[in-house]
Formats: structure tokens, C-alpha cells, sequence
């Protein structure tokens, strides 16, 4: 049984056979009547690569030459009888050629047939198509022709009308006829009459428009071109007789022809001429009764604008509102016009360019802001016509409107306003010492109010940026910009003079001096404007503000908010700097007296003085400038006692601090002065035989003095104490107290 079965390898076991094929490459695929080798190989590609394919295919191609080989082998002898077995074949292919030459001739022939039909159809299709082009011109053309003819036809029989438009019997006869009184029926006859005509222009304006249309369709035809003059007189004559309609109907206010001569300038596409009719018949009289042309009014109150503005108002809602709510009026198609701006701010732009001219020149800032304010009024009182919002966007959108706008330089406004705001601030920060605004009683009633100039100008010129005659909504982000800047330009000042101060420059920095010739006690007056201006900015000033602003969006509130309090806690980081500068020169005072310090060694160096028994008289004097500024009139009334607290501790940790270097240094200096002598007394009576036991047992200068130093730093500590400071918890105390305390007390701080 092991005979009968073949060796294989291992490859043979676990790989495909040699002669099979991949199983994604199908034999049967070849066979099928819709086989494309290009989509068959596109395919392909996205599973093998293509030298995998070619191999394969090359192999493929192999086998079927192979099989061939292999049937022509296997039936060789029916291949090689294959010619044998042929019989006649040329006479069968004479036969077959005689039919097929005789069907070629019939298809030959019938295609020339159907050729020249075609080609007959499409030359009748084409002459049709240029028959239709011609009879559409004749017919655009005989309809221009009639249109010409009918509206030529249509204004001669306005005359025919009792009512010669031209040179205006009917107004004379209707003037003459009201101003008799004879009778009322003359009244309805005009206005029947007014009516008829208004609505005969409107037809008219109608058939204008079809000949507009057919004139845009039949352009460069000479005989369009030779009606041109008919055409443009009849539209001069419909221009002047439309006018002279529309004007009547406005002197009488009658709607109904109003409605049908605006319906007829909306069919004519010339809005424009109704506009400017509008204006000079109606708006430019009531306009010129409130500010006349001929005489230019100069002068701060010559150039306001409140009055004039209210009084065009009330010109409007008399003698404009009725034209307005006809051109406004719903599915009237009248909203192609705009009176509003073309007719009534235009004439209003006008008298002001012409008769106040002044009343758009910031150099006066608060006239021009009035100004300002009131044409802001005033154009949403035209906007309260409008009646939608489409409406308002379309009236702002009009050029007389932003040329209206550009009229007002708000740039340059904000300009002065800033020179004037900021300038004032500059002024008092130059000064060259803090100045009070006045001598203010100690009271506690007066401890909330800002002392300094500088302080005080800075809220004032914080208060005039949102102040309603100086602040301008579309420059709201100037004025804030400004209010931080006036709040840095402060900080800036502060700052900076501290740090000169603490460099030493503050004299030679100008705009510094102040900080060399101030006192602790000024600084008093610092740190309580800073504490009244960070409230008032983060308080009542912050609510100004947004109160103003109440209009934007939260998003934008909640921005300036955060900016403002920002400014504000900016102002009130300065705290430490000045807190640190008080310290400081009060630090300076109290080590003037420690100084004293020297006179201990010559007291009782070499001089056989004995142990002392009560404290040095500087001591008293060490902390005595700083009890004089916490108790004295200004830290009491203006400082708080968080802040006193505050200044009395950094004063007693650094005075104490200061104390502790020259202590220690004065006790080291001893001590190897001490030594020194000591070793030389030691040399000396080693080399006379002396015994040196006698003076071990006396008490050394070094003792005496840090003796005097424990009995100084104990009244200091009592001084302390009664200033409200434990000495217990300055550290450089402790380190004090155990540099010159006895060896049996150092652990034991006891004041």
C-alpha cells in the first residue's frame, strides 16, 4: 500500500497543483459572447498585479496552442482531405457574385433617393424658418408702427379735452372759478377732469412701454430708425404732459390722479422725474421756509439743526404724508419710488450744504454732535414711513442717504473729543508732586471722595466718554478703547514712578518728580484713590456703561465687562508697588536711628563699665516713624485698618530685618575683636611668666555688649507688642534674639 503512493514535498502537499490555475483567473471568461479584454484586464488589475497577469495570460495562451497542436494531431487525416472534398467552389462563387452586385445597385440607388429628399425637406424647412424670422419682423414691425400711431393718436386727443395742459387754462379757469365762489360743480368738474387725463397718461405710459419693448427687438432696422423722431417726440410729449398732470394733482392733492401719474412714470421706468417733481413742487418750498438759501446763518446756534429738523417734520406729516401712504400702499406697485430719499433728504442735504454749512464741522464738537444726534432722529423719523423692513434697507441703501452719512466726519470728531479727554489727563499727570484738590476736613464723611488732581481727572475724563454730549454709539468701541487707555495711561504714571523712585531717576525722568517729592503721607492719599477708583470702575462706572451699550448684543456686554474689570484690577495690582514704597521710606526713617547702634562698642570697649541694666535710648526712637504716619490724620482717616495692618507689619519685618544685619555684624565685629586681644594678652604674659587665669573669670566686653543689644531688642519687642506685632513671629526677631541673648535664655523668647 506505501508502493502505491507517490513521494511529495512539501510544497507539493500545502501549494496549488502545478497545472492548475489561480481561482481568480477563469478559462470561461474568454467564451462569453460579451467578452471586452479591456474592462476583462481593468478588472483584473485591482487583484493582481500586472506582470502576475501577463504570466498568466502568457501561460494560458501557451496551453490553447498546445491543444491545438493536439486536435490537428488527433485528426490529421480529415485536415489534410479538407481540399479534396472542396468541389466547384469558384463556379459557386461566380453564381453567388451576379444577385449581390444586383442588390448593391438597387441600394445604391434607393440611397440617392433618399438623399435628395432629404435635402429637399431641409431646404423647405429652411425657407419656412426664414419665412416665420420675416413674417415675426413684419409683424414686430407693423406692431411698432400701430403702437407709434396709437400713441401719437392718444396725445393729440389730450388737448381735445377741455383742458389745454400746455398752457394751463384749466388751473386759470379752476383758480378763477374757486376764487369767484360761483360755483362747486366747476370743482368737480376739474377734479373728473384731472381724473380722465391722469388715466389717459397712464394708458399712454402703458403703450410707451410696449413700444420700448418692440424697439429693444428690432434694433438697426431702417424702418425702426426712421420712426426714432416720431418715437422720441411722443415721448417728450407724454414727459411734459405726464408733468404737468402730476403737478396739478399734487397742488390739489388728488389722489386718484396721483395714483395714476405715479402708475404711469412706474410703466415709463422714469421714477426719477416723479421724484424730482415731487421735490421741487412740494418739498423744496417747505424746505426754503425752514432754512432759506439766500442768507448763510454762521455761528454756533446758527448752524443747530433741532429746530429746523422738527419743524421739516411737522412740513411732512402736513403736506408729504398723503404722497407717501399712496406710493406705499399695499399691491400698489408703487415701490419703485423712494420719495423719502430722493426727494425729501435730498432737498434737505441740499439747504443744509447751502444755507448751514456749518452744521457739519466738528471744530465745534458739541454743536456738531447735537447736529448729529438730531439728523440721526430725523432720518428715523423718514424711516417710520417705511413700512417694511425691506423698505428701511432699501432707503439706507440709497446714495443720497450715504451721501448724507458721509457728511459727518465722525473720524475727526472722535479726534478732538480724544485730544480734549486725553489731553486733560496729561496735563494733570505732568505735574510734578501729587496735588490735592482741596484741604479736606478729617472727617470720616470725606474719606470716600477722590483727593488727588490726578485721580480726580481721570475719573472725570473716565465719565466724559459715555457722557450724552460727548458719546457716539457708532464710535462705541473708540470710547471704550479710550477709557482703557485713560486707565493705563494712569497705571502707567503710577508705576513708573515707583520704580523711578525705587532706581533712584525719578528727577531726572520727567513727569516722575512727583515720586521724589512725595512723603509716606502722600502715598496715604494714593492708596486711597486707588481703592475709590477700582470701586467706582468695577461698580457704578461699569454699570454706566453697559447701561449705555444696552442696545449690542450679550456677547458684546459681557466682552466689555470683562475688559473693564480687567483695567480695574490692573489698577489695583499698583496697591503692593505703593504699600512697598510707604515701607520703604518709613524703613529708611527707623534705620537712621539704628544707626546708633556703633556707639555701643565705645561704650564699652576698654572702659571697665559694668553689665547694663536698662535699654539704649535710640530704641525708643526706632519705631516712632511709623507709629507717627499710622496714627497720624491722614493713614487714620483715609486708610483702612486692613491696610494699616498691612503697612505696620511689612514696616516691622523690615525694620526689624535691618536691625538684625547691623546686630549681627556689631556682635561679629566684638567677638573677633575679642579674640584678637585675647590671644595677644595671652602672648604677652606667656612671655612675662604671668598666670592668664585671672581675667577668665571676668566678664568680656563682647558679653557687656551683647548684653546691651538683648536688653535693647526686649524693649523693641515691648515696642512692638504695643504697636499690635508679636516679635515672636518676625523670623528675623528670632534669629535676633538668639544672636545676642544668654546662653540659658535663647530658647526662650520672652519680651
Amino acid at each position: 500500500m506505501a508502493d502505491t503512493l507517490p513521494t511529495r514535498s512539501a510544497s507539493d502537499l500545502f501549494s496549488d497543483p502545478i497545472d492548475s490555475q489561480p481561482l481568480w483567473f477563469k478559462k470561461s471568461s474568454f467564451l462569453q459572447p460579451e467578452f471586452d479584454s479591456e474592462a476583462y484586464i481593468s478588472d483584473l488589475r485591482t487583484l493582481v498585479s500586472f506582470d502576475t497577469l501577463r504570466s498568466e495570460l502568457q501561460t494560458h495562451l501557451a496551453s490553447l496552442k498546445h491543444e491545438l497542436i493536439d486536435l490537428i494531431n488527433r485528426d490529421y487525416a480529415d485536415f489534410v482531405n479538407l481540399s479534396t472534398k472542396l468541389v466547384d467552389v469558384d463556379g459557386a462563387i461566380v453564381r453567388m457574385r451576379a444577385p449581390l452586385t444586383e442588390l448593391r445597385e438597387k441600394i445604391l440607388g434607393f440611397r440617392e433617393s433618399v438623399e435628395s429628399t432629404l435635402v429637399a425637406v431641409q431646404n423647405g424647412l429652411r425657407q419656412r424658418s426664414e419665412a416665420s424670422a420675416a413674417r415675426e419682423i413684419l409683424e414686430l414691425l407693423l406692431d411698432t408702427f400701430h403702437v407709434v400711431s396709437k400713441v401719437e393718436k392718444l396725445i393729440k386727443e389730450l388737448p381735445s379735452v377741455p383742458a389745454d395742459w400746455s398752457n394751463g387754462d384749466v388751473n386759470s379757469m379752476a383758480r378763477s372759478s374757486l376764487n369767484n365762489g360761483i360755483s362747486l360743480q366747476h370743482a368737480e368738474n376739474e377734479t373728473n377732469l384731472r381724473e380722465t387725463q391722469s388715466m389717459l397718461l397712464e394708458r399712454i405710459a402703458s403703450e410707451m412701454n410696449r413700444l420700448k419693448f418692440y424697439m429693444a427687438h428690432a434694433q438697426n432696422l431702417p424702418f425702426v430708425e426712421n420712426m426714432e423722431k416720431r418715437i422720441q417726440s411722443a415721448s417728450l410729449l407724454l414727459d411734459a404732459s405726464l408733468g404737468h398732470c402730476f403737478v396739478d394733482a399734487l397742488e390739489h392733492r388728488d389722489a386718484t390722479a396721483i395714483y395714476n401719474c405715479l402708475r404711469a412714470y412706474a410703466a415709463v421706468d422714469n421714477t426719477r422725474n416723479a421724484e424730482d417733481i415731487f421735490r421741487m413742487t412740494v418739498v423744496l418750498p417747505l424746505i426754503q421756509k425752514v432754512i432759506p438759501q439766500s442768507g448763510v446763518v454762521s455761528g454756533a446756534s446758527g448752524d443747530e439743526l433741532v429746530d429746523d429738523y422738527q419743524q421739516i417734520e411737522q412740513h411732512i406729516v402736513k403736506d408729504c404724508k398723503f404722497l407717501l401712504e399712496i406710493a406705499s400702499a399695499e399691491n400698489s406697485g408703487l415701490h419703485v419710488f423712494n420719495f423719502l430719499a430722493n426727494s425729501i433728504l435730498k432737498e434737505v442735504l441740499t439747504a443744509i450744504q447751502k444755507g448751514k454749512p456749518g452744521a457739519f464741522s466738528p471744530g465745534r464738537p458739541t454743536e456738531f454732535l447735537k447736529n448729529y444726534k438730531s439728523s440721526l432722529d430725523f432720518l428715523a423719523h423718514l424711516e417710520g414711513y417705511c413700512p417694511s423692513r425691506s423698505a428701511v434697507a432699501k432707503f439706507r441703501a440709497e446714495s443720497v442717504y450715504i451721501e448724507f452719512m458721509k457728511q459727518w466726519n465722525i473720524g475727526v470728531y472722535f479726534s478732538l473729543r480724544f485730544q480734549e479727554i486725553a489731553g486733560s489727563l496729561d496735563s494733570a499727570l505732568i505735574a510734578g508732586s501729587l496735588v490735592p484738590v482741596q484741604k479736606l476736613p478729617s472727617g470720616p464723611g470725606n474719606s470716600q471722595d477722590l483727593i488727588l488732581k490726578q485721580s480726580v481727572t481721570l475719573l472725570e475724563s473716565l465719565r466724559s466718554c459715555w457722557r450724552e454730549d460727548v458719546f457716539i454709539l457708532s464710535c462705541s468701541e473708540r470710547f471704550l478703547r479710550l477709557s482703557l487707555q485713560l486707565l493705563s495711561r494712569y497705571s502707567n504714571w503710577l508705576s513708573s514712578g515707583l520704580a523711578a523712585l525705587k532706581t533712584g531717576n525719578a528727577g531726572r525722568n520727567p513727569g516722575f518728580e512727583w515720586a521724589t517729592s512725595a512723603v509716606p503721607e502722600d502715598f496715604v492719599y494714593v492708596i486711597h484713590d486707588i481703592n475709590c477708583l477700582v470701586t467706582e470702575v468695577c461698580g457704578d462706572y461699569l454699570e454706566g456703561v453697559l447701561q449705555r451699550l444696552s442696545s449690542c448684543s450679550t456677547e458684546v456686554l459681557d466682552l466689555v465687562k470683562q475688559s473693564i474689570v480687567q483695567a480695574g484690577k490692573s489698577l489695583s495690582d499698583l496697591l503692593p508697588l505703593v504699600m512697598n514704597a510707604v515701607i520703604e521710606a518709613l524703613t529708611e526713617k527707623s534705620v537712621e536711628d539704628l544707626r546708633q547702634l556703633k556707639g555701643i562698642t565705645a561704650t564699652y570697649r576698654m572702659t571697665h563699665k559694668p553689665l547694663p541694666v536698662r535699654h539704649s535710648p535710640y530704641v525708643s526712637g526706632v519705631l516712632r516713624p511709623v507709629q507717627a504716619f499710622l496714627y497720624g490724620e491722614r493713614a487714620a482717616t483715609y486708610l483702612t485698618g486692613e491696610i494699616r495692618n498691612e503697612l505696620l507689619r511689612g514696616a516691622a519685618f523690615a525694620i526689624t530685618g535691618h536691625y538684625y544685619e547691623l546686630a549681627a555684624d556689631l556682635v561679629n565685629v566684638a567677638r573677633k575683636t575679642e579674640s584678637s586681644l585675647q590671644r595677644i594678652r595671652q602672648g604677652a604674659q606667656r612671655r612675662a611668666g604671668a598666670s592668664s587665669d585671672v581675667m577668665d573669670n571676668n566678664v568680656s566686653d563682647t558679653d557687656k555688649i551683647c548684653m546691651q543689644l538683648f536688653l535693647d531688642i526686649q524693649e523693641y519687642g515691648r515696642n512692638l507688642s504695643a504697636l499690635g506685632v508679636k516679635a515672636v513671629e518676625i523670623p528675623a526677631y528670632c534669629s535676633l534674639w538668639r544672636c545676642v541673648a544668654p546662653p540659658d535664655q535663647q530658647n526662650a523668647i520672652n519680651v
